[in-house]
Order: structure tokens, then C-alpha cells, then sequence
């Protein structure tokens, strides 16, 4: 890996490739463009938006919060009446198969419900929820210890990943590999780690390896300090090889001394929540407990994982090196999405995150039109990035094409290990 801190070179920098080989949306900036465009200054794309934007409301944002919880009552409600935990006595009838089909449809929709749930706690993280940050906090740790989430421990991490997006030392949350790290050679050759994997499976189960990694256990992974974390401390040290920092621990190299009791709060929110479904289990039963809150949980981690790798990565998007990196390079790294109809449930989260990362004070109800007022002023300029690809299909790309960068220092773009030589082994 490279060494953080120094300012890089031109001859070090890597080159810009097409996004695809088959006309694939590509991002219009390009920093190594000697034309590139100047980037403008937060309070210049400050100065676009209405004033009316930047207003939070009491009110506004706890009817979403009735509101969504409403759905989830629904949602529990309808599935009470059609379904029974009691598991089949015949796995291989078509009761069975309703019996499946049905605790599935139940699991993706509450999901899919709880998810605007995470993403107003979210709001009350940034403090974009109410004027006061002790009422934000509040619903916010109910709302997100109520799914598993350490509140208090990841308002300080996610407002990192804020703060740092798209910086290859200091970044939060989907910090990108180097070569090295994946496993390459000197001559980009296949040899050992995620590119041996690669190299034995191939292309499209890699992708799926990713698409399961990510969405599946990378959320807890992240969380223990496993996977996808900084390289930097709270104290901007590099950490040692192997050395973890997880959100759990008060004395975690990842928060400062002061935050020890949030961060103590958080975790044994965390843990009372375990023994509460571990006392549910042993009254209720595993199954129903898994069928009625594993089912949607899992779905509701798939969703904000899925968010966060898809509104940051793409293989014509910029990550930046310390020497290279500005606060408003790294927002404008950010990219917008459609998301059709889940837009509504989780709050356009991800249709206008390039909002968001610019003005995470603003409250989701007007992040809309604020968007519209970022995009008039940006796309003329060439500094907007809105990718219409469907998001399954994005990220399909962003699994095939995204998988590491060449070094820590510089302007870098994301490589795919599908463009690497075999091992030198299988290439003689």
C-alpha cells in the first residue's frame, strides 16, 4: 500500500478509461482533463438552492416517521392474518411453496418499509431531522437500535464518510482496495487473495461473490471493523497491519477519547437488543423471531449497503489520493440514481444523495428541490453525475468493474480484476 500524506505527481496518477466498452453511462468530469472545468465552492452551490430547503420541521419529519411505521403495522398485520410460522409438514407441497413464497414477499417489503426507518434515523444522525439535535437523537437511537444499528457510533462514522468521501486514506465506508491488497502481481497478474478467487471462479460469480459480500455480510462486517473501514485513525496515524477498529469498543481507535460514553451507550443498546431476541427465541421460537425480524432485517441491511457502494462507485468516477483530494471533489464524486418505486419508501435517498452530500443539514423533503436547483447550475458545467442506468443493472456494472485501484496517492479509477493477465502459473 501506499503512504499517506504526500502530495502526488503527475507521472503516478492514473490514466482515465471508458466507463464500458459498450456506451455505458460515464461520468462527464474528468479531473486529468487539462479543460476540466473549476470546481465552484460549497457556498457558490449554496447560493442555487432555495432558502426554504434548509428549514427543518417537528412536525414534517414525525409524520414520515408515523407514517412508516403505519406500513410496518400493515405489513405485520396482513401477513398475520395470511400466514403461519408453523413450518409445513409437507416441504414439498404447494402449501409449502405459498408458505415460502409468502414469509419471503413479507421479509423484502418490511425490509423494505424499515429501511425509511434507518434512513430517518439517519436524518436525525446529521441533524438534518429537527432544529433540536437532543430531539434528533433521540428518535434516532430508537429508530436505529431498533434494527441493530450502534446510533450513536455511526453518526460519528457515517459523518466521516461525509466529511472524507471518496478520499483513498481517509475515507469511510467503502474505502477501495489497491492492487496489492486484491492480490495482484507486479505484472497485474492473478496470484493470491480476492484475485485468486477471481481467477478461479470467473467473471460472473465473482460478481456475485461481490454482490453476496456486500450485501449480505458486509454490513455486519463493517461494523465489527472487518471490512471496508478508513486506513487512518481518529488521530490520523495509519493504522497497523491488521489492526481493527470496530464500532463497539468505546476505547475503538476509530472515535475520540470524548465520545467513550455515546459510544458505550450505543453498544449496550446493541447487546440489550440481542438478548431481547435471544429471549423472544427461547418464549417465541427461533423461527417465528427469524421469520417475523431476521427476515426483514436482512433485507433492510441489503438496502443501505446497497446505497452506499452505488452512490459512491463507478469506474468513471474519481477517487482521490490525500495530495489530490478536496472537501468538494469528494461531494461531487457522489452520483444519483433512479430508484423507482422505492424512492418513496426510502425517502429518494438515493436519486438525491448528491443533495445530500453537499448539505447533509437539509432535510430529505426538499432534497428534491434542491436537486433540481444543483443539477441546473452543475450539469451545464459538466459536475453533475445522474447515472439513468436501473439500479439492479448498476449494480451488476459496479460489481464487474469496481474492484480495486492501483495505489493509494494520486487521481485513481477503479479497476476490474476481469482486465488482469492470468497467473503467471496458468498463463505458461
Amino acid at each position: 500500500m501506499g503512504k499517506g500524506g504526500r502530495a502526488s505527481v503527475p507521472t503516478t496518477t492514473a490514466t482515465l478509461q471508458p466507463a464500458t466498452k459498450d456506451g455505458h453511462w460515464q461520468s462527464p468530469y474528468n479531473p486529468l482533463d487539462p479543460k476540466a472545468p473549476v470546481l465552484p465552492s460549497k457556498g457558490e452551490i449554496k447560493a442555487v438552492i432555495p432558502k426554504e430547503c434548509f428549514r427543518r420541521s417537528y412536525v414534517h419529519s414525525m409524520y414520515f416517521v408515523f407514517r412508516d411505521t403505519a406500513m410496518a403495522v400493515g405489513c405485520a398485520y396482513v401477513t398475520y392474518q395470511t400466514l403461519s410460522t408453523d413450518l409445513p409438514s409437507n416441504l414439498l407441497s404447494v402449501e409449502a411453496l405459498k408458505w415460502f413464497l409468502g414469509w419471503n414477499l413479507y421479509a423484502f417489503w418490511m425490509g423494505c418499509i424499515l429501511t425509511g426507518h434507518w434512513v430517518l434515523a439517519h436524518e436525525c444522525g446529521h441533524g438534518a431531522f429537527s432544529p433540536s439535535q437532543t430531539f434528533n437523537d433521540f428518535w434516532g437511537f430508537i429508530m436505529h437500535q431498533a434494527l441493530l444499528v450502534p446510533y450513536f457510533a455511526w453518526q460519528y462514522t457515517h459523518a466521516k464518510h461525509h466529511r472524507r468521501t471518496n478520499n483513498t486514506m481517509d475515507g469511510e465506508s467503502h474505502t477501495p482496495n489497491t492492487r496489492e491488497e486484491m492480490g495482484l502481481g507486479d505484472k497485474k497478474e492473478q496470484h493470491s487473495g480476492y484475485a485468486a478467487i477471481h481467477e478461479a471462479i470467473g467473471d460472473g460469480p465473482f460478481a456475485m461473490l461481490q454482490i453476496f459480500a456486500h450485501l449480505v455480510i458486509g454490513w455486519p462486517l463493517y461494523l465489527m471493523g472487518l471490512a471496508s473501514t478508513g486506513r487512518l485513525g481518529q488521530d490520523g496515524k495509519r493504522l497497523e497491519e491488521g489492526e481493527i477498529i470496530d464500532h463497539f469498543r468505546p476505547w475503538s481507535k476509530m472515535f475520540p477519547t470524548k465520545l467513550r460514553l455515546k459510544i458505550a451507550v450505543s453498544t449496550i443498546g446493541v447487546v440489550a437488543a440481542w438478548v431481547a431476541i435471544y429471549h423472544a427465541c427461547r418464549e417465541y421460537g427461533a423461527l417465528p423471531v427469524t421469520l417475523w425480524y431476521i427476515g426483514p432485517l436482512l433485507w433492510n441491511q441489503a438496502w443501505l449497503v446497497l446505497y452506499t457502494w452505488l452512490q459512491h462507485n463507478d469506474p468513471s468516477v474519481p477517487q482521490y489520493g490525500p495530495g489530490e483530494w478536496t472537501w468538494v471533489r469528494g461531494a461531487l464524486s457522489t452520483i444519483d440514481r433512479p430508484y423507482g418505486i422505492f424512492d418513496f419508501f426510502h425517502h429518494k435517498i438515493g436519486s438525491t444523495h448528491v443533495a445530500h452530500h453537499l448539505f447533509h443539514e437539509m432535510p430529505f423533503y426538499k432534497a428534491d428541490v434542491a436537486t433540481a436547483a444543483i443539477r441546473a447550475y452543475l450539469e451545464p458545467k459538466g459536475l453533475y453525475n445522474y447515472d439513468p442506468t436501473p439500479w439492479y443493472l448498476a449494480m451488476w456494472r459496479v460489481a464487474k468493474t469496481c474492484h480495486y485501484i492501483d495505489e493509494l496517492e494520486g487521481i485513481q479509477y477503479y479497476k476490474s480484476l476481469e482486465d488482469a493477465p492470468l497467473s503467471v502459473k496458468k498463463s505458461d
